[in-house]
């Protein structure tokens, strides 16, 4: 039948003669281009075809080896970090974001402590803060009576503010500076302003040694706070980031005491990190309100979404378009859905596989400061005269702040691939050229060659298939079984 033919096909065109099928093979490993296949082949010494199979058969093994030694090291993602100084005519400045560290106004404030442990709660989004049992009753009670009560609204018109009085000199590069060239601000430290927030081209340096001075009087008689809360420091806490990014001041704001002159000397590091197997970070992942991706940001609009879903409100401190949730919420709902996130890890940060991996590229200040006293025996005299204070004043009152960079230079830290694909593929004919002489085109000699034995055994296997079994029905040429048993009757 059909199978019949296709088995005489086979024989006939397909499948060489044994004789035909030796020369092939003695043809290919005589003409090969795999060294050393020849000299076995064509060695008329025994002992030299032993000695030549041993020395390939051991170059092969090492090849092996090294081929798998480097795909093993390949697949396990490995990195190697370039640090480079890049040298400029001129950089751009940082923002810069001062906060008091006494945050309320003496005089709007009846009861400080209460108001404190507001703001701590509203605030608790963005720092960790715990509510002590014993305070518990004295905040439900204060809401109870105060359930209009806007600690936002509180906060911008009775918390620190900026102005003439405040900042009694800005200078940036030469040029003067004012109250109004700074944006308000809410953080855990309350009403705070960030200069160059808008990231303006033209606050560029372009010499180092020059940059941001100020001077902030504290006013600690009109600026209060809560000892009994921790908070019992004076003077000025502010943050260098990225204009456009947000202040951090959790475990990187800086500290300036009152009566106090930093000098402040700032770098300018790039950090570039691979994206995942071989780093952490997700060039595709962008937020919704903010320019460019930070794990600060990122961390924040979590928690917005999810506080958002649970209240039904969103935190004035945080980004997002939400209906504002009131007093109430926040105490009975924000605060503790804040402390569920945290416990129940809903908004991860670092690895890949977080809610905010790390940032293909962030940009960051290193810092280095320096404390002296304010002011001389002279200056005290010259201050007293221009500002009509008293010299004990000034000591308790006045900081002095100068922001400079170190030198107009960067610095970029790279992490690259330790090994990419065309070195890996280098490395690979590397090897099998010093051990076996071989190239791509040896390789593709050797998968003919395959495939060719291949075919061959395939159809082999075919022929020796078993026959088609042969049916029982009684075909037109062959007598049925009633007809012969007549024809013998008849004989």
């Amino acid at each position: 039948g059909i199978l019949e033919k296709i088995r005489l096909y086979l024989i006939k065109k397909l499948l060489p003669r044994l004789e035909d099928r030796r020369k092939y093979h003695q043809k290919f490993a005589s003409s090969t281009s795999f060294h050393g296949v020849q000299n076995i082949v064509q060695a008329q010494s025994k002992t030299r075809k032993v000695l030549w199979l041993l020395v390939v058969t051991g170059c092969l093994a090492i090849v092996i080896w090294q081929i798998c030694s480097r795909f093993i090291y390949y697949f396990s993602w490995p990195t190697t970090t370039a640090v480079v100084v890049q040298y400029v005519e001129n950089v751009k400045f940082p923002a810069v974001t001062f906060c008091n560290l006494n945050r309320f106004q003496a005089h709007a404030i009846s009861n400080l402590r209460i108001i404190s442990l507001i703001w701590n709660i509203v605030s608790a989004v963005l720092q960790k803060f715990v509510i002590e049992e014993k305070y518990s009753q004295e905040l439900s009670d204060f809401l109870l009576g105060n359930q209009n009560f806007s600690i936002k609204e509180f906060t911008r018109k009775n918390g620190f503010y900026l102005n003439s009085s405040t900042l009694l000199e800005c200078d940036f590069f030469g040029k003067p500076c004012y109250p109004q060239d700074f944006e308000h601000v809410f953080t855990e430290y309350g009403n705070c302003f960030t200069f160059n927030h808008n990231d303006l081209p033209a606050r560029r340096v372009s010499l180092s040694g020059r940059g941001l001075h100020l001077l902030f009087d504290v006013q600690q008689e009109q600026f209060t706070d809560e000892p009994a809360l921790g908070f019992s420091d004076a003077g000025i806490t502010f943050v260098i980031h990225s204009p456009q990014e947000l202040p951090r001041f959790d475990g990187l704001g800086l500290l300036t005491p009152v009566g106090m002159h930093a000098q402040v000397a700032i770098r300018q590091l790039k950090s570039i990190i691979q994206e995942y197997p071989w780093g952490e970070c997700k060039p595709d992942i962008k937020l919704q309100y903010h320019k460019i991706y930070s794990t600060n940001g990122c961390l924040q609009e979590c928690k917005a979404r999810y506080i958002q879903d649970w209240c039904g409100c969103l935190p004035f401190i945080l980004p997002g378009n939400g209906t504002e949730c009131d007093l109430v919420k926040f105490y009975n709902c924000v605060y503790p859905a804040v402390y569920d996130i945290e416990i129940k890890g809903l908004c991860t940060v670092g690895t890949h596989n977080s809610t905010c991996p790390a940032p293909c590229e962030e940009t960051d200040y290193p810092t280095t400061v320096t404390y002296s006293n304010f002011g001389g025996e002279k200056a005290m005299k010259y201050f007293s005269t221009k500002l009509k204070k008293s010299p004990e004043y000034i000591r308790q009152n006045l900081v002095r702040i100068d922001i400079k960079y170190h030198d107009l230079s960067y610095k970029i830290t790279q992490q690259q691939k330790a090994l990419t694909i065309s070195e890996l593929l280098a490395d690979v004919g590397g090897q099998l050229g010093l051990f076996c002489g071989a190239s791509m085109i040896t390789i593709i000699e050797l998968l003919e060659y395959i495939f060719t034995n291949f075919c061959w055994m395939c159809i082999f296997l075919l022929l020796k298939a078993p026959e088609m079994p042969q049916w029982n029905n009684p075909s037109q040429n062959q007598p049925t079984h009633k007809e012969k048993k007549k024809g013998i009757q008849e004989c």
